[in-house]
């Protein structure tokens, strides 16, 4: 059966994530059918070999290498993928409960392409309240949504389109600003994703909120995203 709707997740040493990621994937309820594509960009496969199958019933599971790169790596998932929609997702992030089902409720509007969730952040740190708050104005505002807020496009809009360009850094901000200069829209539902705070805990909140927007400006000054590549890392 050809599955509704394609869960994208391109993973980079992640074998202490991706199992109970799949494993929440595998417990949302919807009434679509699923398949999850799993792309690791690991010279040693170590991602793909922490998955167990045995918890993760009645859902379609693909797995794929690729060269590093989430963009590479979303492409290299979209080439597999099988369903009517794509969705990408990041291995530290959640969907939100009836995450599926929304994003399929709202391609069912012919003039949408795509869309995206609001930002949450897995944390009870009242900062995380903040830079939510301002993540969901600033991509409502500029409709550039982040990747970490769970892109989702119509499978064939994908392709036309070209996918996501193979850059380093700002992929999904170069795909988002490509659909806006189309003259395409999307949708930002108003349900939180959760992701991992992971990487503000290691650098400082505020200095890894602060290190994203200079970035983002940089990236839209015109500065190179393979340069930019080497100040995120």
């Amino acid at each position: 059966m050809k599955p509704d709707i394609s869960i994208i997740i391109p993973v980079l040493n992640e074998p202490g994530t991706i199992q109970s990621t799949l494993e929440y994937l595998a417990c949302q309820s919807t009434g679509k059918t699923i398949e999850i594509v799993v792309v690791d960009a690991g010279p040693d496969k170590k991602t793909l070999k922490a998955i167990d199958l045995k918890n993760l019933p009645d859902r379609l599971l693909k797995t794929a290498t690729s060269d590093k790169g989430r963009g590479i790596q979303m492409n290299k998932g979209a080439e597999l993928a099988s369903g009517s929609i794509l969705l990408f997702l990041h291995a530290d992030t959640l969907l939100p409960e009836g995450g599926i089902d929304a994003a399929f409720s709202v391609l069912q509007n012919p003039h949408l392409v795509g869309g995206a969730f609001d930002l949450g952040i897995r944390s009870s740190k009242w900062g995380y309240r903040i830079i939510e708050r301002v993540a969901t104005a600033r991509s409502r505002i500029t409709r550039l949504p982040y990747g970490d807020q769970v892109i989702f496009l119509r499978n064939d809009y994908f392709h036309l389109i070209g996918g996501y360009s193979p850059i380093p850094i700002m992929e999904d901000v170069d795909i988002m600003q490509r659909i806006k200069k189309r003259g395409d829209a999307i949708e930002i539902i108003g349900k939180r994703v959760q992701t991992n705070p992971r990487r503000w805990e290691k650098e400082g909140m505020v200095l890894g909120t602060l290190r994203n927007w200079i970035l983002m400006i940089l990236y839209l000054m015109g500065v190179s995203p393979h340069k930019l590549g080497r100040w995120y890392k």
